[in-house]
């Protein structure tokens, strides 16, 4: 079995080189940042260094496909920077390495960080083990693309709302369409569509203390059936998004009417459809077994590094990065949604029609299990998925398999918990 410990020994020789060391200057602040959100937080810097003179803020991009492997060496390395953009399913297994400083004591001694005026779903997504160890920084979410022409089409004037009332319409966009097109594209590639409709059940998806898969409940089996049966039925084709040429042509010629996708696909949308059918297309919370349904709490958080000596001015730029002015000008400058709601009502968001959906969707995000091989597990979804897909697995034997693989997966887990250990 492969362990956490073993994983960080393989990487530990490669620790002393590719590590870089502390800048040991207490007037020098070390960041680092992952994509565009890493080239732009130099922009809004400046207010933060008028309100600190003589401060420094050294901020070094990550690429994402190589993140989690630095921050894993330079752990290893006792090289961490003293702040960081830390993606949120990462917040558990950073925790339970004792790599993040606890902030529910900094959080006390200010005012400016109001836990209330963020969605609850995200803000929980930086807890672990009952502390708080990030502050959102920016959200991400899945909604409903649909190409509202057709619906209308099809007899519907507005978008479901529930399971049935979607599938109902599902298969009136077919009959609309014809055979030749589908009516929902769910790549076989990405395990998110699934796993925000599991996160719709009452059922957690992991039971006894997230140490054993549940997948095998009655409603994560529905989960299963649901998204199965769309593919069965013809209302969804058997591909992943890489195997549909241009996803946006697609989707503005009616080949599929409905997209589970997320924020930054409006911005593509709009320049990648005609101007003359911009009118066309959507967004919508997604449906839910019984109403407006749940969906995924994604994004990236703030950390401070338990190791790092300048903790104080860390949490001051913490601070200053979160403020709703800030958060505003950040928004404008990256497109990242704010995980604030003063800041929606703020920005330029609260008048764009194709994001009042995500402003919605995220009351309702909800946090994947809080365990550090969740991402492995997440995969495992996107496997079976494809496997039921693909005619291997019924939804039982789907059900069945995602439980001996996840519990394979937290075994560790479930040894270190039955002895009384620290996870």
């Amino acid at each position: 079995m492969t362990t956490r410990r073993s994983v960080l020994a393989g990487i530990g020789a490669a620790a002393a080189t590719a590590g870089c060391a502390r800048n040991t200057d207490p007037n020098v602040l070390t960041m680092w940042g992952m994509g565009r959100e890493a080239e732009v937080v130099s922009e809004v810097l400046p207010g933060f260094l008028a309100e600190h003179p003589g401060v420094r803020v050294e901020v070094q991009m990550l690429p994402w496909t190589a993140a989690h492997e630095r921050l894993l060496t330079a752990f290893v390395g006792n090289s961490l920077p003293d702040i960081a953009q830390l993606g949120n399913t990462w917040i558990p297994e950073f925790s339970s390495l004792n790599a993040l400083e606890p902030l529910a004591p900094l959080l006390a001694a200010t005012s400016s960080i109001d836990q209330a005026d963020y969605f609850e779903g995200i803000w929980n997504t930086n807890m672990y083990g009952g502390e708080l160890y990030g502050i959102p920084w920016y959200v991400d979410t899945r909604v409903l693309f649909y190409r509202r022409d057709i619906l209308e089409r099809a007899g519907y004037a507005r978008v479901p709302q529930t399971w049935p009332e979607w599938r109902a319409a599902m298969e009136a966009v077919k009959r609309e369409m014809g055979a030749q097109n589908y009516s929902v594209l769910l790549p076989l590639n990405e395990f998110e569509p699934m796993l925000a409709l599991g996160l719709q059940q009452d059922e957690p998806l992991l039971r006894d203390d997230n140490t054993r898969g549940n997948f095998q409940s009655e409603g994560f089996k529905a989960t299963l059936a649901y998204y199965k049966a769309l593919f069965d039925d013809g209302l969804a084709p058997p591909s992943s998004n890489t195997q549909i040429s241009n996803v946006y042509a697609e989707f503005d010629r009616g080949y599929f009417s409905f997209y589970i996708t997320g924020p930054w696909n409006v911005g593509e949308f709009k320049r990648r459809l005609p101007e003359n059918r911009q009118d066309t297309w959507m967004t919508a919370p997604l449906p839910g077994p019984h109403g407006p349904g749940a969906s995924i709490a994604g994004g990236s958080s703030l950390v401070v590094f338990r190791t790092s000596p300048k903790k104080e001015l860390a949490w001051a730029l913490t601070e200053y990065l979160s403020r709703p002015d800030v958060q505003v000008e950040f928004q404008e400058k990256t497109g990242d949604l704010p995980p604030r709601r003063s800041v929606w009502e703020t920005s330029t968001l609260s008048g764009d029609p194709y994001m009042a959906a995500f402003r919605d969707q995220l009351e309702r995000a909800r946090p994947a299990p809080p365990v550090p091989e969740w991402e492995r597990i997440a995969d495992e979804l996107r496997i079976v998925g494809e496997a039921m897909v693909q005619g291997e697995m019924d939804v039982e034997q789907g059900a069945a398999a995602l439980n001996a693989r996840a519990d394979r997966i937290l075994e560790k887990r479930r040894w270190m918990v039955e002895e009384g250990r620290s996870v």
